[in-house]
């Protein structure tokens, strides 16, 4: 039925005339706008709602839902369909990213953690995907002002992955120095260097600024890698489907076709992979970080 429904829209779409469509404003970058709906300001900080808000609080009520539905409800002997799409989403998660990441005796307290995070994530990116009217435009019904539907990754807002790898780098450090006391200090020269004398003092100093300056690049690229994958797919399928309200004459009947079709085939792609991977990368390296700050190398 969706796929029928699907290529209504687009005969009806290619035998509308072109001057119908054609929109030179068409702008796809204001998708990821935002713009106040609830004002709220505490001196210099911006806590207003927005729709970045919205959609991580619908991320987050979804998470839980899911953690509980799938993982905590009505388990059996004999699992149904339901329990054991929840056993498959624990067993990758703790067999392929807490147990490849994290050091046996961490695992207890952290699984939990990089479990959530993965889920989290990938309930954010599989929204994004998703039309929702929880969007910045009206369209007015009999007086009435609705919104309008429309596909938005809250994870492709920088904020929101920068926060996420700010915490997993900041869990890092202090399981870190938990674990191995202010010995843990002493990871942050590399292995193999001499003992610091006078003679070695500079350049050994300057290799631990190298190695801060390496974790600090981890927030950037936990964050950037996830926001920039994000980002380029949303933009990639909105061009793609935002020819249809630009393009007029001639080339609208030759371009149209092969635009939209490429436009479900990165839609497919973004869904069916990128979504997925994306989320497993980020919770993967969030595990390897903390085992690595608690079993530091040699």
């Amino acid at each position: 039925m969706r796929a029928r429904a699907l290529l209504t829209s687009v005969l009806v779409a290619l035998l509308l005339p072109p001057a119908a469509l054609a929109d030179s404003t068409f702008r796809p970058d204001q998708e990821f706008r935002l713009e106040e709906w609830v004002p709220i300001h505490v001196g210099p900080l911006d806590l207003s709602i927005n729709k970045a808000v919205a959609y991580l609080a619908l991320g987050s009520l979804v998470t839980i839902l899911l953690g509980l539905l799938l993982m905590r409800s009505r388990l059996a002997l004999l699992p149904d369909r339901r329990q054991t799409v929840g056993e498959a989403i624990y067993e990758v998660t703790q067999s392929q990213i807490a147990e490849q990441g994290l050091p046996s005796k961490a695992i207890g307290r952290w699984f939990p953690y990089v479990a959530s995070l993965f889920l989290f994530i990938w309930v954010l990116n599989l929204l994004g995907f998703l039309p929702l009217p929880l969007t910045n435009e009206k369209v007015h019904v009999g007086g009435v002002g609705l919104p309008t539907w429309g596909i938005y990754a809250v994870t492709s807002q920088l904020s929101v992955t920068l926060i996420l790898a700010v915490f997993s780098i900041l869990f890092t450090h202090i399981e870190g120095f938990r674990w191995n006391g202010p010995a843990y200090a002493r990871s942050f020269k590399p292995a193999g260097l001499p003992a610091f004398n006078l003679k070695t003092a500079v350049p050994l100093t300057l290799m631990v600024i190298l190695e801060l300056i390496s974790h600090f690049f981890r927030i950037i690229s936990l964050s950037v890698r996830l926001y920039a994958n994000m980002l380029a797919g949303h933009m990639l399928i909105l061009v793609s489907i935002g020819l249809i309200f630009i393009l007029g004459g001639l080339t609208f009947y030759i371009v149209v076709p092969i635009s939209f079709v490429i436009g479900i085939l990165f839609y497919l792609f973004e869904v069916g992979i990128v979504v997925t991977i994306q989320a497993f990368i980020f919770a993967a390296l969030t595990a390897i970080y903390i085992g690595s700050a608690i079993e530091p190398a040699h």
